[in-house]
């Protein structure tokens, strides 16, 4: 497995892709309350499009779907994912998000963005369209609706997080990972996993998102990993409210093997001012099981901004 930076990946996945390496840079800046946010900056000059990933993952997951794009582009790690900084409230919720989301965008962009939001990161974006619409031109939204839980997921994911949260090795976990079913061939879970873990100081090998910790901590005491029924309830009130005050253009990406169902795509075209659904043939992951044919339509709607 590599072991030099997090950018080793990227001359393999280029040349399947056919095209060529650009420039990518991890950028950093410090928020006001002290924590850190980060994010990868791809290409030459200002973003075009800023993306936002879903609950347990980092920016790392759309480098494929980049690829594929090849334009400039800024992709973020969430608050409590990738190098950005723990909460310790854990308010890992799109409106609590939103507002680091706001001062990457005036840091690091020169104009208003196609916003591209996976499952989390989709609510996220929905959140800082409605409080800031000067930052945004279109919202793409892949695969959530408030009515789902972006921390749930499918049973077998919550009981992969809930186990231990250090290994011996990065190998130990990928092998964990295989033996669940998860991160499909060898070479792709062993890419998945050193991006998103860490050595501590003890050598020993940790994710990195804070959801992993939170799950294997609520498993310990008993307690249910998902959402309790009140507090989704209460954050898919705010998220609703949040899809109804978005004047941008939402294109809405439902997987037909995803989370969402068509009922809950129809409800959010109900709800929405101006949105359009794309139902693709994959799975909740649409950046990492169809990076090809996300970015088409991402190229489509950069046409349309």
């Amino acid at each position: 497995m590599p072991e030099t930076d997090e950018f080793s990946f990227l001359p393999a996945q280029a040349a399947a892709a056919g095209v060529d390496v650009p420039r990518v840079e991890r950028v950093g800046l410090t928020l006001p309350d002290g924590r850190a946010l980060s994010g990868v900056r791809w290409g030459e000059g200002s973003p075009r499009v800023t993306l936002l990933h879903g609950a347990g993952l980092n920016a790392h997951t759309w480098d494929t779907t980049l690829l594929h794009l090849g334009v400039p582009a800024l992709a973020l790690d969430l608050a409590g994912h990738g190098d950005s900084s723990w909460r310790e409230d854990a308010a890992y919720v799109g409106r609590v998000l939103a507002p680091d989301v706001a001062t990457a965008l005036e840091t690091w962009t020169d104009g208003p963005q196609v916003l591209v939001g996976h499952s989390l990161g989709g609510l996220t974006a929905a959140a800082l369209a409605a409080s800031r619409p000067d930052l945004v031109d279109t919202v793409v939204i892949v695969d959530i609706t408030p009515g789902i839980d972006p921390s749930g997921g499918p049973a077998q994911l919550r009981a992969f997080f809930a186990g231990p949260t250090d290994w011996a090795s990065r190998d130990e976990l990928v092998d964990k990972a295989l033996a669940f079913g998860l991160g499909g061939a060898r070479p792709a879970a062993e890419r998945g996993v050193f991006l998103n873990t860490r050595v501590r100081p003890d050598g020993r090998i940790e994710w990195k998102h804070h959801f992993a910790h939170l799950a294997a901590a609520a498993a310990a005491a008993g307690a249910d990993t998902a959402t309790p029924d009140a507090v989704r309830a209460v954050l898919a009130s705010t998220g609703w409210d949040d899809i109804a005050a978005v004047r941008a253009p939402i294109v809405f990406v439902r997987a037909d093997r995803g989370f969402v169902s068509a009922d809950d795509a129809d409800e959010l075209v109900r709800r929405a001012s101006d949105a359009r659904v794309r139902v693709v043939p994959t799975a909740h992951n649409v950046q990492e099981e169809d990076p090809a044919g996300l970015a088409s339509l991402l190229r489509e709607t950069l046409a349309a901004a």
